[in-house]
């Protein structure tokens, strides 16, 4: 297979032949703080980029602002050729580019089932009029429970499905989340410390999934701290370090460029990034 990162320079804000994602002159500033500060930024489609750097890099903001869940004071993105800037959270999962959370959003109160439900897009009975002739929903709720059953299966989560979503581990959770989010068929997936607070025995299952997201055709963009994961895993990496994007290849390039050490080292001493290290 072709590796489409082939011609790409190793360099902050490198072009990529078939973006999904580009984001120009994006800056948010909290009164004197710059929380993100980028330039330009490309996601390459169908591929696994992984965006990492120490705390307080501005990760989750700028993850935030792609998504909709914050607004810049400056910049502009597109999705799939189309401006996102000002849109909602829900119309840009609409169009195709969904999120998780580095805390989970799954509704403890409510069952596993009733979870992927939600996800699920076109909902006839959620319209007053129509919720009052079932007729209209009761087969597209059928789909759509079938077609959560087959997720849950997936995820190792069909034995659940009538637990509430509050008893689930932590790692049970995130897993949820990643599997409510296919509910909606998006094309992009973008996740947020998918492996943060998980045992070691779902992990793999995790990295597995996001893996297969890809095999599927599907784009992945993720935060993560584990460094060893993320050469796992990752086809490109993105660095960011006081809001500003620093470097970007892949995973051995960027984890040898000394202002990645330097940016890393200054926040964490014990930080140790080199291939020997895995």
């Amino acid at each position: 297979m072709t590796d489409p990162f082939a011609d790409v320079p190793h360099e902050p804000g490198a072009p990529k032949p078939d973006p999904i994602v580009i984001a120009d002159h994006v800056h948010r500033h909290f009164g004197g703080l710059t929380a993100v500060d980028v330039e330009h930024f490309e996601v390459q489609r169908n591929q696994i980029t992984a965006l990492i750097g120490p705390n307080g890099a501005g990760k989750s903001t700028f993850f935030n602002l792609l998504t909709g869940f914050d607004k810049p004071q400056t910049g502009e993105w597109q999705f799939n050729g189309h401006s996102l800037v000002g849109t909602s959270p829900a119309k840009i999962a609409r169009a195709g580019k969904v999120r998780t959370f580095q805390l989970t959003k799954a509704l403890n109160r409510m069952t596993v089932i009733e979870n992927m439900r939600l996800g699920a897009a076109d909902q006839r009975g959620e319209k007053f009029f129509q919720a009052l002739v079932p007729g209209l929903w009761k087969q597209r709720e059928k789909d759509i429970t079938e077609k959560a059953d087959v997720l849950l299966k997936r995820f190792k989560l069909y034995e659940k499905k009538d637990d509430y979503a509050g008893s689930l581990s932590g790692g049970q959770r995130k897993l949820l989340e990643m599997a409510r989010a296919l509910m909606s068929d998006p094309e992009m997936i973008m996740l947020d410390e998918p492996m943060a607070g998980v045992n070691p025995a779902l992990t793999e299952s995790l990295l597995e999934h996001v893996v297969e997201l890809r095999d599927e055709g599907k784009t992945v963009l993720f935060v993560e701290h584990d460094m060893h994961m993320v050469r796992r895993i990752a086809d490109w990496v993105v660095v960011m370090a006081e809001g500003k994007i620093i470097a970007e290849g892949p995973a051995n390039t960027v984890m040898a460029n000394k202002a990645v050490q330097d940016a890393y080292l200054g926040a964490h001493h014990d930080t140790d990034l080199s291939e020997d290290a895995s």
